[in-house]
This record gives structure tokens, C-alpha cells and sequence, in this order.
């Protein structure tokens, strides 16, 4: 769902705040849908419930109606990237991996962030994809840190996910935010040889998102016009978090409060 802009933008502590506040109702929503996910759910019932949650912390779904898409949720099962539409024809299967991505406005500032959850026990390849993935957005979060470049941030994920031979979508990319969902820069989950790569700078606040494929990197969009897939169909994983670069290191602003740590854990 890229829109990027040409200008970067930095915003103040106070907007930095603004956006933590969108970000606390999307990982509200995030926690809900893995509390809640279980065979036999349709994609349209967690999109239902994403939307309630948000309407009910006073925020604005943020996909809804974007560029046309019917939902408040991208969720996107097994081979499907990212941008799979809800449906009441979709259920949920003991075994599936199911990528959940979801984007909030609230006092006109955006958060984004996304996740990829099993349903019931799944596959230990798919429990590995799922791993890798998070630890290389823990990793690619690390180098968030005012004078590195995003090419740093490209470069820790490429690195940890090829590592253990899995493979970086190159298609689509993770972007800047604030009173657009999407600005620049780029943030490539891969190191781009042939582009210059622009300097983190104090107040930036980048949505960081490795999505990572059991194969090829290569992917195809479905006839729906928005459903991603893998191009041999082998599943694929999406974690994003909306982060902030501060004089003191990141701030990951799409992780509940409470839980702060988390998102750094690495094995």
C-alpha cells in the first residue's frame, strides 16, 4: 500500500507522542486477534473485531476505503504475503499461519504495525519462518540509531533472514509515517546496491516491516488486485512495527506499553 513521498519528514517529541498514541490502539488490536485466533474463524470476523476495537478507542481505520481496499484488516493466510482482503469465505485451519497487518488515524497522526500468528499447532518450518522473521525486525529495529542509514536497517534484515536460508521480498517495502501512512523513505528489506540511502536523522519514524518467504522472493498480485502471493506459493511471514529514532536509541512505538521489551528478544 506504498504512497511514498519525496520529502522526508522528522517530527517533535510531541508528535512522536500523537503517534504513540495511534500505535497503543493498533497493538490493542493486534493483542485482541491473537487472543482470539482459533480454526474455524472467518478473515471478516477478525476484521470485525479489529474495526470495533478501534472505533471504540476513538481511532480511524486506516486501510478502509485506502486506494479502494474494502477492509479495516490485511490478513493474509499461508502463501499470501501481504494485502489479503477479509472475507466470510475464508476460515481459518488448524495449521495455517495468518499475517495480520493493521493502520490506525488518530488526531490526525497514523500508526501501523503487523504480525504473523499460528493457528493451533503448525508446522516446525512454518514456527521457524515465524521466528526468523521477528528476530530480523528486533534486529533491523537495532539499527535505528540517529547517523546510521536505512540501508543499515535493510542490511539486518537481509542478513539474519538469508542466514537461515529463507528469502526478503524485494516488491514491496516498509516506509516512512506520520501524517501520511506513508512517507519516505523507502526501507527496503534488502540492501538496494544501486541507491543512495539517506541518513537517520533525530524524530524520523519509520514502519519497519520484513516480509520473509520460505523460497523465492519473487511474488505475484492475485486478480483481486491486492492479494500478494508467493510465486512458488511456499508460506511467508510479515512483522512490522512503527519505530522512532530518538537522541537515546529507537522508541517502538506499536508495542503495548507494557511489554516494551519484547519486540528485542532475539535466539
Amino acid at each position: 500500500m506504498a504512497d511514498q513521498e519525496k520529502v522526508i519528514t522528522v517530527k517533535s517529541p510531541e508528535e512522536i507522542q500523537l503517534m504513540f498514541e495511534a500505535n497503543q490502539i493498533v497493538a490493542g488490536v493486534l493483542e485482541l486477534l491473537r487472543t482470539r485466533i482459533r480454526p474455524g474463524l472467518t478473515t471478516l470476523k477478525l476484521d470485525g473485531w479489529a474495526e470495533e476495537y478501534c472505533r471504540d478507542h476513538k481511532g480511524v481505520p486506516a486501510f478502509k476505503g485506502y486506494r479502494g481496499f474494502p477492509g479495516s484488516l490485511c490478513v493474509s493466510i499461508n502463501e499470501q504475503v501481504v494485502h489479503g482482503i477479509p472475507s466470510k469465505k475464508v476460515v481459518l485451519c488448524e495449521g495455517d499461519i495468518i499475517s495480520i497487518d493493521f493502520g490506525v488515524k488518530l488526531n490526525g497522526f497514523f500508526g501501523d504495525a503487523a504480525v504473523t500468528l499460528p493457528v493451533g499447532k503448525v508446522s516446525p518450518k512454518n514456527e521457524t519462518l515465524m521466528r526468523v522473521t521477528r528476530e530480523s525486525l528486533g534486529h533491523a529495529i537495532d539499527k535505528v540509531r540517529v547517523g546510521n542509514r536505512v540501508s543499515d536497517i535493510s542490511r539486518a534484515v537481509q542478513t539474519h533472514v538469508e542466514k537461515h536460508g529463507f528469502s526478503v521480498v524485494r516488491q514491496f517495502v516498509g516506509h516512512g509515517i506520520g501524517t501520511d501512512l506513508h512517507e519516505s523513505p523507502e526501507i527496503p528489506n534488502y540492501v538496494q546496491k544501486s541507491k543512495s540511502s539517506p541518513r537517520i536523522l533525530e524524530g524520523m519514524v519509520l514502519a519497519i516491516e520484513p516480509m520473509v518467504n520460505a523460497g523465492t522472493y519473487k511474488v505475484k498480485v492475485l486478480k483481486d488486485n491486492w492479494t500478494v502471493v508467493t510465486a512458488d506459493r511456499k508460506p511467508s511471514a510479515h512483522f512490522e512495527h512503527s519505530v522512532a529514532a530518538t537522541s537515546n536509541g529507537p522508541v517502538v512505538l506499536s508495542v503495548l506499553a507494557d511489554r516494551e521489551n519484547e519486540v528485542f528478544l532475539h535466539s
